[in-house]
């Protein structure tokens, strides 16, 4: 069997899921699709009908959030054998039910969360803590793919922790819709882990809410060398206009204030954001607002989407901006990542930093770049490395002796 992956951390994680639960299963492929942009389903069909012309004997089976919402839509592709829902995709006997769709309605319910003992292969792992989303941002359509939040219980993601941390895993990553909602107390499961699993060397996020990153979650960053100097935001506009209009819960200066905040008590941090161009009603100065925020809050690492209409949603009710612009923004937004990320590869150079060695002669840093090392080290081991070059968007380093 295999499993084909589109969109977040999240779906990664279920499709490992996925793949333990019905590993048995021959001559199937699963494309677990996403649905965060039309783009993105688009991509989800092609694969579809690639994998068909490929695998002319294959079952394709397809779930995620694409399935989840036009269920149909797939359903009706010739390539198409069975249409699994999201909470269905979780339930190995779905696989085997002889109904081509298996869909139930999520959005009013809650999403049971899958624990798994063990993440073969890897040197890092996603540790799903939360799932769903009660947030009602006018562009979205997650809420319905995924449905109401719900958490893990603390006492299991302990478990699940220990479980990887026990067959090796180096880095943990939190993941889920929304883990600031996380209902059990975000900062408190980042306090147990710390202090209940031993071993664990590494602990990184998934997308955080500004508006819930308060002074402890800033302490736990200043206090714990565990947690790394990296942070991946739900930022989406620099305009506090649009993130009214969007139902975003921060405004502009939330985020300039964490990045400021986090750079106090760990001055290498590096930051993320997630971007929406071209929301409607975003004029040219709106989005000069969101270029502006970029650079002074100094974010390097951005995932940049031109808005995409969502039938059902608010969002796309309002005026339109032209889909050209929306591109067109986007592309300048990109460039100026872009050429901040080149800037922080800059300044990196001469200086020493710790290296998770994933496999022969590279690794990622603890700020989430990726570094070339002209040596044998081991994979699965932290080492110092002093970085010379640049290659590209990439670096390049001497693994230092250890005295």
């Amino acid at each position: 069997m295999k499993v084909i992956t589109f969109g977040c951390r999240l779906n990664m994680f279920e499709s490992v899921v996925i793949q333990k639960q019905v590993a048995g299963l021959n001559d199937v492929i699963v494309i677990n699709t996403c649905a965060v942009t039309g783009e993105a389903e688009r991509q989800c069909r092609q694969a579809i009908r690639k994998a068909a012309r490929e695998n002319p004997n294959a079952k394709i089976v397809v779930t995620g959030c694409g399935a989840q919402i036009h269920p149909e839509e797939y359903a009706r592709m010739p390539e198409v054998s069975k249409v699994l829902g999201n909470r269905e995709k979780l339930t190995p006997d779905s696989f085997f039910n002889p109904e081509k769709v298996l869909v139930e309605p999520v959005c009013e319910s809650v999403v049971k969360l899958p624990v798994l003992s063990e993440f073969d292969g890897r040197l890092r792992a996603f540790l799903q803590i939360q799932q769903g989303c009660d947030h009602t941002c006018t562009f979205c359509i997650v809420p319905k793919a995924r449905g109401r939040c719900s958490g893990l219980k603390p006492d299991d993601v302990i478990a699940q922790a220990r479980a990887f941390v026990n067959q090796g895993i180096c880095e943990l990553i939190l993941t889920g819709v929304d883990i600031t909602a996380y209902p059990y107390g975000f900062t408190d499961i980042i306090e147990r882990l710390i202090h209940e699993v031993d071993g664990l060397r590494r602990l990184r996020f998934g997308s955080l809410d500004p508006a819930c990153l308060d002074d402890r979650f800033v302490r736990l960053v200043e206090t714990y060398d565990v947690i790394m100097p990296h942070f991946h935001l739900s930022v989406q506009s620099g305009d506090d206009l649009i993130l009214k209009r969007m139902g975003r819960r921060h405004l502009r200066r939330q985020v300039i204030d964490f990045a400021a905040a986090v750079r106090r008590v760990r001055p290498c941090v590096v930051l993320g954001a997630d971007f929406i161009t071209g929301f409607p009603t975003e004029t040219e100065e709106q989005f000069e607002n969101t270029l502006l925020l970029v650079k002074e809050a100094g974010l390097t690492h951005l995932h940049v989407f031109p808005y995409s209409r969502r039938t059902g949603t608010p969002a796309d009710k309002m005026p339109m901006v032209p889909v050209s612009e929306r591109k067109n923004r986007a592309r300048i937004l990109r460039e100026t990542g872009l050429w901040l990320y080149d800037k922080l590869l800059d300044r990196m150079l001469g200086q020493t930093v710790p290296v998770l060695i994933e496999r022969s002669g590279q690794g990622l840093s603890d700020t989430y770049l990726r570094v070339f090392v002209n040596s044998s080290v081991m994979p699965g081991q932290i080492v110092p490395v002093s970085i010379v070059k640049r290659r590209g968007h990439e670096l390049v380093g001497q693994v230092e002796e250890r005295s």
